[in-house]
């Protein structure tokens, strides 16, 4: 069984506040594109429980430290099944770049493994699974455009919200999302917005109006190239560009298809940056 795994981007990102345990509280807007890795579940012949991963780039870990093992896990754990399992991942989404990667792999093995076993959970019961792999996870069962709040896990339908065309960069650079976490400060004052409720959100213009990501004052501090990646989409005639979650890749939303494919082509090739043309997939 083949599964597309969609990664994903942060239109808006406030962090609200910091729980005793010392996890961040968050406020976003996150909204699945059209780049994206394939997962291929088959059961195999094996001892029972085993789970074996597979991938293409020398980058990705194999055993339980990635979150595809411990969705298996937590897919068995759950439903009883100690059915044999190999994972093969094809990478596409960058590893480190604030787009997901992991957490929709993951979301895609529960989704995968209850088809291909007829295990039978419902969606509440996937979105259960999900959480206890990872505070994005169950973002991506829906796989559809939502605020997240508490620490990712509150999440609520976005709404209608208008065809996205983007350009989505990635400096090669990986940024470990608990140190951007870790070192963000709060501010001692906060502007007048700071917590806004989204409003409708009717067109790219009106998407871009809202764009902001508070761990840009960590990430783009110690990785000052984001910022100039930010700057180069402006040039380029995005309407708004941010760095997606914790970074480090970044993207423009541009005001139609063919603005941003004009962009893209002089991305396309470049060294040092991989880019990638994209569509929200609400």
């Amino acid at each position: 069984m083949k599964l597309f795994a969609p990664a994903k981007v942060n239109l808006y990102l406030r962090i609200t506040g910091r729980r005793d345990d010392g996890y961040h509280l968050l406020d976003t807007l996150m909204v699945p594109i059209s780049l994206g890795d394939e997962v291929e579940i088959s059961r195999v012949d094996g001892p029972p429980r085993s789970v074996t991963i597979h991938a293409d780039a020398s980058d990705v870990p194999l055993g339980e430290e990635n979150t595809v093992y411990r969705a298996a896990r937590a897919f068995q754990e759950r439903t009883g099944r100690d059915d044999p399992i190999a994972i093969t991942i094809r990478k596409r989404i960058p590893i480190g770049a604030g787009l997901g990667g992991g957490s929709t792999d993951a979301a895609a093995v529960l989704r995968g493994l209850n088809d291909l076993l007829g295990a039978g959970l419902s969606t509440e019961d996937l979105m259960a699974a999900a959480l206890s792999v990872g505070a994005d996870v169950p973002f991506f069962i829906r796989g559809e455009a939502a605020r997240a709040r508490g620490i990712g896990e509150e999440l609520s339908p976005a709404g209608p919200l208008p065809r996205l065309a983007m350009v989505v960069l990635f400096p090669n650079v990986p940024v470990s999302t608990a140190w951007a976490y870790r070192n963000f400060r709060f501010k001692l004052t906060k502007s007048s917005n700071e917590n806004n409720l989204i409003g409708k959100l009717d067109t790219p213009h009106e998407v871009a109006q809202v764009m902001v990501n508070d761990l840009e004052t960590v990430t783009v501090g110690r990785y000052p190239r984001i910022a100039r990646l930010k700057e180069r989409l402006d040039r380029e005639g995005a309407i708004g560009s941010l760095m997606s979650g914790s970074g480090s890749a970044v993207f423009g939303v541009f005001a139609d298809e063919a603005d941003a494919e004009k962009a893209f082509a002089g991305f396309d090739g470049e060294k040092d940056v991989r880019a990638y043309l994209a569509f929200s997939l609400t």
